[in-house]
């Protein structure tokens, strides 16, 4: 056997493993969806959600990792939040504890002795105490004062050992939880700008039409009446890729595109440049506001997956007062 028919038979191979994984996984969270009291779970849900402090995640391991992740999300999304790890909590961080907070401990096994150690001097404190598990019958269920089961049939793992169902479920759980208490809480798009002022999600969330658009000598102008030859210089000068065609008074009438004159130019040949605009342009083109978000203009600007547009005017009372370009969306970052 060469190296060809090797690679080709490893491949297989490795096809059909991971297909079989992603159908046993598959199975897994469905017995988990199958499964997890729904009652329960809702009462948890109710129990942050009435929490007047923070709601502070805990755990070992990779569902200590799990736990940091979640508490990330719910503080984006306009829930007080912290992760601690279970050792700072006993090396002086447990004074951040108050009784209005909410201690979750997140654990598979409900067997991990840091957070049943830890268990006594949070209570002391007089916060609620929560747990996340897969063992309902485990020390940690029966000392907290709530514990939900997030049940897992078995881990992806062959040995049933490496943590793969259990954390996926508990992220599952985690983030079903962050956007729950977002959409009760009415936590609104701006709020979600404030909390992500950097990078491409702050951008989507603040960058505005009017911060991007050509405006003023930069809008490449032209009436009904004015032939094309005599337009191809401000078509050239402005570097906009269109002309917009207006009236007197900066109403638009319509669009004429690079693409237009390429067009033109194929079926009508050199005599096209002797038309006027009225006979070439688009008539009301797709248009928008300078009020509205970047992203928002991107999504109309691709609204028609066959045709996507890389030019919009923007008007204010059906006057050009703009234009944006999607070479400057995306030099922005923000697509």
């Amino acid at each position: 056997m060469n190296f060809f028919e090797d690679f080709k038979l490893f491949s297989s191979y490795d096809d059909a493993m991971l297909k079989a994984l992603f159908e046993e996984q598959q199975k897994h969270l469905n017995d988990f969806f199958k499964c997890i009291d729904l009652q329960k779970a809702e009462a948890f849900f109710q129990r942050c959600l009435q929490c007047r402090g923070l709601l502070i995640f805990s755990g070992i391991g990779k569902s200590g990792i799990i736990a940091e992740k979640i508490a990330m999300t719910l503080i984006s999304t306009g829930t007080k939040a912290l992760y601690l790890p279970p050792y700072n909590f006993l090396h002086g961080d447990i004074g951040v504890v108050s009784q209005e907070d909410l201690v979750i401990f997140m654990s598979k096994s409900g067997e991990t002795e840091e957070l049943l150690a830890l268990v006594p001097f949070i209570k002391k404190r007089g916060a609620q105490l929560m747990s996340l598990i897969s063992n309902p019958h485990s020390r940690l269920a029966k000392v907290v004062d709530f514990s939900l089961n997030l049940p897992v049939e078995k881990e992806l793992c062959p040995f049933d050992l490496a943590p793969t169902t259990s954390t996926t479920v508990q992220l599952i759980f985690g983030d079903a939880l962050a956007i729950a208490l977002m959409k009760a809480k009415g936590f609104a798009l701006d709020q979600y700008a404030l909390a992500h002022p950097a990078g491409t999600l702050g951008k989507k969330m603040t960058v505005r039409v009017e911060d991007l658009m050509k405006r003023g000598e930069d809008i490449p102008l032209c009436r009904a009446g004015d032939r094309l030859v005599d337009m191809l210089v401000e078509l050239s000068n402005k570097r906009a890729g269109c002309l917009l065609v207006v009236d007197e008074d900066d109403t638009l009438l319509g669009i004429f595109t690079d693409g237009d004159l390429r067009r033109a130019l194929q079926m009508k040949g050199s005599q096209v440049l002797e038309e006027k605009m009225d006979a070439l342009m688009t008539a009301t083109p797709i248009s928008a506001t300078k009020e509205i978000l970047a992203w928002e203009a991107v999504k109309i600007m691709q609204k028609d997956p066959k045709k996507w547009i890389l030019v919009l005017p923007i008007l204010e009372k059906k006057k050009v007062v703009g234009l944006l370009r999607m070479h400057d969306v995306i030099q922005e970052g923000i697509v």
